[in-house]
């Protein structure tokens, strides 16, 4: 049976993930073999297949693991007793700042999607579907309520917002001028510039 941690006490799905990722990132999923991510992982091709069916089920738990966590945390400030306008910006500018604080894994998911079966597509199009709507939920009880303005459909709201967060990986830099949190806050204001009254 394959180990489940290596000598600084790691465990070895961590390890594969964290190679996986650096190596799509650097050379893109399709010119990264199975070989050379257990080799960077320090762990055999069994390892590897004992917690990973393929290389493909490696793609798509780097972009599920982001995904489960924004989710977890768009939960948390959804079911918050604060009011709306906090809910919304906390959980807008949260999207921006786990995005940016996995850079590699957003910008392999959209290059790289395309490499995934129907069925695993489709799989990650519903979580993804599932978070928005949670979001777009945050939008419309707002309307409702009157403290947000309906001129702009909900949805296109959304919509806007996650376009901006897609887009990070193509601009956002470490080094650049702002922090992920300035960015975020930015991103945050703008949203919720569009649905005041």
């Amino acid at each position: 049976m394959a180990r489940t941690t290596d000598g600084d006490g790691t465990p070895v799905p961590q390890r594969l993930l964290a190679a996986a990722t650096r190596l799509f990132a650097e050379q893109g999923y399709d010119r990264t073999s199975v070989q050379e991510i257990v080799e960077a992982a320090g762990v055999t091709k069994g390892a590897l297949y004992h917690y990973f069916g393929s290389k493909e089920d490696l793609l798509q738990e780097v972009y599920s693991r982001v995904l489960r966590l924004q989710q977890e945390r768009l939960d948390a400030y959804a079911d918050s007793g604060a009011p709306i306008e906090e809910r919304l910006r906390a959980a807008a500018a949260d999207v921006v700042v786990t995005t940016i604080e996995n850079l590699d894994d957003a910008a392999i998911f959209f290059r790289s999607m395309h490499h995934l079966s129907p069925e695993k597509n489709k799989q990650v199009r519903s979580e993804r579907r599932h978070y928005h709507e949670r979001f777009r939920a945050l939008v419309e009880e707002g309307q409702r309520s009157g403290v947000f303005s309906t001129a702009t459909p909900a949805d296109l709201v959304v919509d806007y917002h996650f376009g901006s967060v897609h887009h990070l990986s193509t601009w956002y830099r470490p080094d650049g001028p702002l922090t992920p949190e300035q960015v975020a806050g930015h991103l945050a204001d703008l949203l919720l510039r569009a649905l005041r009254p």
